[in-house]
């Protein structure tokens, strides 16, 4: 026997045991991916209407600096009131209640309910967890193009693509212990069979409603917040932030007696 032999066999051993530990490795990465993957899909869909998993709550914990806090005060509604599809009653005072989930549809259905009733329609009051994206932007922009104005009452709701909504309001009133969150944002639709298609699906939402932001005269620093606060939390805005931030706004009628 060769006195190399023992270290070649050595050798032998040990390139082995390395391929298979980079084997290992390689699939422990493949899979933390995945499961990252997937993570930022379901986060996506949760703004899916009809996206209901059970552990996902109705009104998410808030992100201030950094650390979970609740908003001031919990919306007067149930969660099977915020969870229906959005339905628009009109009330007293020419105001609009929009209520429920931003669906899909909700804004074509919104555009035929101002047909019909726009002559009366004053204001839009918001109540909602909201949605679809898409359908939040169009509502917002028939709102603006109505010139009609929005609130969000005491204990209401308008929380992640409803502020979007809220926007458009010529005139934008959060009553006080109104509950006014966002996030950021996702397109509602479901194809998302990539994680590359997914990221250039979230970016192109991104650029849109920010876009829209500023076309209402909504300050960057609300976007800023959305942008940094992830999509199972909330980022709960004050009534100074929201002033700060041009989210809210007198109407016309109300600035121009002012001065």
């Amino acid at each position: 026997m060769r006195i190399d032999e023992p270290f070649k066999a050595l050798m032998r051993l040990d390139d082995g045991v390395l391929m298979r530990g980079a084997f290992f490795i390689l699939l422990s990465a493949a899979a933390v991916f995945l499961l990252i993957d997937m993570r930022d899909i379901a986060a996506m869909n949760a703004e899916v209407p009809g996206f209901d998993p059970l552990h996902e709550p109705i009104l998410p914990p808030a992100l201030k600096e950094g650390m979970p806090n609740p908003p001031s005060v919990q919306p007067a509604s149930s969660h099977e009131v915020l969870r229906q599809p959005m339905k628009f009653e009109l009330t007293s005072g020419g105001v609009l209640l929009a209520e429920g989930t931003i669906d899909l549809g909700a804004g074509a259905r919104f555009a035929r309910e101002i047909e019909a009733r726009g002559e009366y329609v004053k204001t839009v009051a918001l109540n909602s967890p909201g949605g679809s994206v898409d359908d939040a932007l169009a509502i917002s922009k028939l709102i603006r193009e109505k010139k009609l104005d929005t609130k969000v009452a005491s204990k209401a709701l308008c929380a992640s693509s409803c502020p979007i909504v809220f926007a458009g309001g010529v005139g934008r009133l959060a009553e006080k212990d109104a509950v006014v969150g966002v996030h950021q944002f996702f397109n509602g639709s479901k194809d998302r069979s990539t994680a590359e298609q997914a990221m250039s699906t979230a970016q192109s939402t991104t650029a849109r409603v920010a876009r829209h932001f500023d076309a209402m005269g909504i300050g960057a620093g609300l976007w800023i917040n959305a942008l940094e606060t992830p999509p199972d939390r909330l980022y709960y805005l004050t009534a100074k932030e929201m002033a700060d931030f041009q989210l809210t706004a007198e109407p016309l009628a109300t600035a121009k007696k002012k001065s």
